[in-house]
């Protein structure tokens, strides 16, 4: 038996100005200024605001059109927005982040002379690597998914080829299966110390890595001195050549701008949202009218020319509302972490950065969590002593033996100090390292340290020994 009833259900629909505010929230500076000239190119009545324009002149005194009243409602200052700072063209600095390894490795492959086959399984092989630079699928796995993606069918042995193609580009070890892959890869022999280092990595890498020196002295039948020298050549070697691009590049470099500006005066901190090139945007009435005017013909071409106008109109004037709610959102987000933060912003002291989680910002500000996070995304500040990403200013938090909240960067800056100043000879294992820290009024378990070492990329005790 069927039974027939209604059913209420009550869902939560976004309104177009909050779908192109949320879409623009995570933009950065350059990518809003592009999708900005995007916008400007499709929609015929949103235009630039220029030295010259006056917004009461600009609007029109009447609009004649049934669809869209006369009598428009929308304040005059809802069809203009202005993103400019107070000062039209502040200094700033700007740094950049280097072309992706894997784009590099594809220009330097263009340099080849390759058939198209393998020019194809080549690039299919870069994709493949990891963020670090190595290839960590074996290539039965990587020869099938050739053949997947490319319906291409090739061997282990043709992949071998095409890979040492590939380990043969720039940065030095790229492509390689493995960490001792990677450093013989980067070793040219070109000195006795490199030749040695070479052998002890072919032969000796498990001595070597285990720090076994008196075998691998013994068996190489070499002296203390000359292992150290050869061990000074393996320490040079980068165990992950993906992580960065040589300054050669530096042309094809991408510019990122900072999307705050932060000032200290006389113990003030002042801070601004330079505009930069993004362009200053009104919806251009005069065009509208135009439009309209021959929109109002009564024609079915007249209406749906006069349809198309109002959608135009409409579309202007939810971006140009989007773009200063961005605008706004940004703003307040960026003054509540200033002044959550404000001691340590005055000089940049980093033990002075207080735990600080996504939700403090959110209750600061009245805003949704997913907000804040939008906003910090990809955005980047420049201060007094340096250009931050936002996110590096969040951290989680841990208390002192005296009961006070400290941020867990504050206690991986002291962890790496110990570290630095420790004996070579004798480096400080964990439980070592908890006493430092206990002494110094942090009360820290050892396994907290441990994750905190790892995330510093600081090896084990027994692996930081040297000679």
């Amino acid at each position: 038996m069927l039974k027939q009833g209604l059913q209420q259900k009550q869902q939560q629909k976004l309104s177009p100005l909050q779908i192109q505010t949320i879409k623009l929230l995570e933009l950065p500076t350059l990518e809003l200024e592009q999708k900005i000239r995007k916008e400007l190119e499709e929609n015929p009545v949103l235009d630039e605001i220029t030295e010259s324009d006056d917004p009461e002149n600009d609007s029109p005194k009447n609009v004649s059109l049934s669809e869209y009243p006369a009598d428009d409602p929308t304040p005059s200052y809802k069809l203009y927005v202005n993103n400019q700072g107070k000062d039209a063209k502040p200094q700033y600095s700007t740094f950049s982040v280097k072309e992706s390894f894997q784009e590099n490795l594809v220009v330097q492959l263009g340099y080849k002379k390759l058939d198209e086959r393998t020019r194809s399984i080549a690039v299919f092989i870069i994709g493949s690597l990891d963020d670090d630079g190595y290839l960590r699928r074996d290539l039965e796995s990587l020869s099938y998914d050739i053949l997947l993606r490319l319906n291409i069918e090739t061997t282990e042995e043709e992949l071998e080829k095409i890979l040492s193609i590939i380990q043969e580009f720039e940065p030095a070890g790229v492509g390689a299966r493995d960490l001792q892959e990677c450093l013989l890869l980067q070793l040219s022999g070109k000195n006795v110390a490199q030749e040695r280092a070479r052998i002890i990595l072919q032969d000796y890498f498990q001595e070597f890595t285990k720090k076994h020196y008196s075998k691998i002295i013994s068996r190489m039948g070499i002296t203390q001195e000359e292992l150290k020298e050869a061990i000074e050549e393996i320490v040079r070697l980068n165990p992950r050549p993906g992580g960065q691009i040589d300054d050669s590049y530096e042309d094809q470099a991408q510019q990122i701008i900072p999307d705050f500006l932060l000032e200290e005066k006389d113990g003030e901190l002042i801070m601004s949202m330079p505009k930069f090139s993004v362009p200053e945007l009104k919806v251009n009435r005069r065009y509208a009218e135009l439009l309209m005017d021959s929109a109002s013909s009564g024609t079915k071409a007249g209406k749906e020319a006069a349809s198309f106008v109002k959608q135009k109109l409409d579309s202007a004037k939810w971006f140009i509302e989007a773009i200063k709610q961005r605008h706004n959102t940004l703003q307040n987000t960026m003054n509540a972490i200033i002044d959550f933060q404000r001691e340590y912003f005055m000089d940049g002291d980093e033990t002075k950065l207080k735990p600080m989680v996504l939700k403090n910002i959110a209750e600061k500000t009245g805003l949704d969590i997913s907000t804040i996070s939008r906003v910090v995304n990809c955005k980047y500040i420049q201060t007094h002593f340096g250009i931050y990403p936002l996110k590096y200013f969040f951290s989680e938090g841990l208390m002192t033996e005296g009961g006070e909240e400290v941020s867990t960067r504050e206690i991986k800056k002291i962890l790496m100090e110990s570290v630095d100043a420790e004996d070579k000879g004798k480096p400080l294992t964990d439980e070592e390292l908890v006493e430092v820290l206990s002494a110094k009024g942090y009360k820290v378990a050892r396994r907290t340290v441990a994750k905190y070492r790892e995330q510093l990329n600081i090896p084990i005790a027994r692996l930081r020994k040297e000679l």
